[in-house]
């Protein structure tokens, strides 16, 4: 059973490899932002709250981000394991994570801040272009409000990690295919199976 946390920046494209990853070696993808997403979508209490404060560019606090990620882990779907998509943030976020489930491997792919803006714009311009709409928080401003609190609170969580031997920092600028290739070799995951042809 594996149970891996994926960490980055907005816009370091840790979701994209948490499905990969999630989908080839039958993981369950947890992601704290899908999970955040959905109730904004659907007005929730708790979506308009998160709402609140995603407008002003900062980090969900973190009673609200445990009671979440403790709420959906203990559904307990996950017979081959889980990747943790957005969680741990913070310091006490780590501890939480730490205190309550045996972590094997933490991935962080790093990216440069002038790489991140780029991906984001460009995300947004896509969003508005194909009528799928931005993210709130893929606004300029928003976004460096974000990544200057993402630098402050949570680079400071890699140390923890490496503490505990479990870190692997991964270059995330190439591309999609290159940067999970990387992370497969560097969680030593043999290929994954390849769908079967129709005869």
């Amino acid at each position: 059973m594996y149970k891996y946390v994926i960490l980055g920046p907005q816009g370091s494209g840790k979701g994209t490899q948490a499905r990969k990853l999630a989908e080839d070696y039958d993981l369950v993808h947890i992601s704290v932002g899908d999970i955040f997403r959905w109730h904004l979508r659907n007005h929730t209490k708790l979506g308009s709250r998160v709402e609140r404060i995603i407008k002003q560019g900062l980090l969900v606090p973190d009673e609200i981000v445990q009671e979440v990620v403790r709420k959906r882990l203990e559904e307990h779907d996950w017979n081959y394991g889980f990747i943790l998509d957005g969680f741990p943030r913070t310091r006490p976020q780590a501890e939480f994570l730490f205190e309550n489930w045996n972590i094997d491997r933490a991935i962080y792919l790093d990216v440069p801040e002038p790489v991140i803006f780029q991906r984001v714009m460009h995300r947004a311009q896509v969003g508005e272009a194909d009528g799928s709409g931005k993210r709130a928080d893929d606004d300029p401003d928003i976004l460096r409000t974000r990544l200057q609190e993402y630098y402050e609170k949570t680079t400071p969580l890699l140390a923890l990690f490496e503490e505990r031997g479990i870190l692997l920092r991964i270059d995330g600028t190439g591309t999609i295919e290159e940067v999970y290739a990387a992370i497969r070799r560097a969680l030593n995951l043999p290929d994954p199976p390849r769908p079967l042809r129709d005869a």
